[in-house]
């Protein structure tokens, strides 16, 4: 397969910005070849609906502008929306979890979250952060905590228990020397406390196009 064929490959599995020294890396070939691949995918990708966004030494996929429009009005009506079991279940592992790994949470959850994460970003609840080079990861933002009407993740009903077990559980896996998989029902059950806060507190999360506008 081509250089930059396998370049695209990555970028949309990804789903986020990267350097060329980790595209260079991960395909096993040279920084030059590297830039020579992105180079060839950036023309090959004219006049399509998908392009290569540059930012510096980072790279990423993206939708092309003529397409702005059609997509700020689907991002609206997607707000519109309530979040769902799959969103509640994101937001519940970066609450109870965070700051998580965006590979964490697909690990946790057994399938790509990439789209509810940006639907959680666009909404002002969870934000990025700066892992200083490794993959993306996530925690709440203080606009979360306000609507469940806590000022503190600490303070989420049953977090200490859920952290406890979270511990236990990767301490017999370190002992049994197997692979470290969370424990589905603490993920459950803090599921659970986020939609019920959520009910109490009478949740409702606005459509901000300030948001939109940050996730862009």
């Amino acid at each position: 397969m081509e250089l930059s064929r396998q370049i695209e490959a990555l970028l949309f599995y990804k789903g986020e910005p990267v350097t060329v020294a980790f595209l260079a890396k991960s395909l096993g070939t040279s920084e030059e070849n590297a830039r020579q691949g992105l180079a060839t995918l950036e023309q090959e990708l004219s006049g399509r609906g998908i392009v290569l966004q540059q930012n510096g030494e980072e790279y990423t996929l993206g939708t092309a502008p003529q397409m702005g429009p059609t997509i700020e009005a689907l991002l609206k009506e997607e707000l519109t929306k309530e979040l769902g079991k799959a969103g509640l279940e994101t937001l519940a592992t970066v609450l109870y979890r965070g700051p998580i790994l965006r590979s964490e949470i697909n690990y946790l959850r057994g399938v790509n979250s990439n789209y509810i994460l940006r639907n959680l970003l666009i909404r002002g609840l969870i934000e990025k952060v700066d892992q200083g080079g490794r993959s993306t990861a996530y925690k709440p933002t203080f606009e979360l905590l306000s609507y469940l009407g806590i000022s503190r993740v600490e303070d989420l009903p049953g977090y200490e228990e859920a952290q406890k077990s979270v511990e236990e559980f990767k301490e017999s896996s370190k002992e049994s020397d197997a692979e470290m998989d969370e424990p589905e029902v603490a993920l459950e059950e803090s599921e659970t406390v986020v939609a019920e806060v959520s009910e109490e507190e009478g949740t409702e999360v606005a459509d901000d196009t300030e948001h939109v506008n940050e996730a862009s």
